[in-house]
């Protein structure tokens, strides 16, 4: 109120991701971190906001980074084990990044930052599955499949829509990004995927400006737009 501000618009960061990637057009956005949530909208305020997945490391946020770190650390494991399903090289890359895998638990349990540490590993399992590592490559597929539910799940119907990713997690690249594509493509045949056009700050900007102008044209939500007005002293 003090600098003479009209309006507020209090955004979720998925909403500014949304905007980024789309800016005002419908469609769907996945963005994917350490986490993952999908967000879809018609721009009609009867359809409003779709939401999939976000839900956090234990119950969800399935095909991001913890995910792909846990699901490596699982694999180390399974090789230290002898059990089915291990990767030799994921196991040399978790006692290269952690040490000796056996104390990995005793770290990693504890910890109140636990998700960040376990998408940490992520990076290790992109570069393990560039080199055709037949584990690390299945676990992206995995990835890629969750990351294209949540996609499909949120996108409004029609085709042509476009359905975006955004995020640090698509910096593992090609690995990930190839069987993300190839879900896209069966799940949503008539879409048109793409990386996004641009970065969550840059669309907290864009809902700035059209707040501005009155352009504003993503609905309004409770827990994901507010649209409100400075209390005056």
């Amino acid at each position: 109120a003090a600098l003479g501000v009209r309006r507020l618009a209090l955004a979720g960061d998925a909403v500014t991701a949304y905007a980024g990637a789309l800016g005002q057009r419908p469609g769907a956005v996945v963005a994917a971190g350490t986490g993952m949530i999908a967000l879809g909208t018609d721009l009609t305020p009867a359809g409003g906001w779709r939401r999939a997945d976000g839900w956090g490391h234990l119950l969800g946020d399935c095909g991001g980074g913890a995910w792909i770190g846990r699901a490596g650390l699982e694999a180390a494991l399974r090789a230290y084990d002898g059990r089915p399903g291990g990767s030799a090289a994921l196991l040399a890359s978790a006692e290269a990044v952690f040490g000796p895998v056996t104390g990995v638990p005793g770290f990693l349990y504890p910890r109140a930052d636990r998700p960040a540490v376990l998408a940490s590993f992520a990076p290790e399992v992109g570069r393990r599955a560039a080199g055709e590592d037949a584990v690390a490559l299945g676990i992206l597929r995995a990835a890629a499949e969750h990351i294209a539910d949540a996609a499909a799940a949120v996108c409004p119907p029609g085709e042509g829509t476009a359905v975006a990713w955004t995020g640090g997690l698509f910096g593992i690249g090609e690995p990930l990004l190839g069987p993300l594509r190839r879900a896209l493509a069966e799940r949503l045949p008539g879409a048109r995927p793409a990386a996004a056009a641009k970065s969550p700050l840059e669309g907290a900007l864009t809902i700035a400006a059209a707040l501005a102008g009155d352009r504003l044209r993503l609905p309004p939500d409770p827990k994901l737009l507010q649209i409100t007005r400075p209390a005056r002293g």
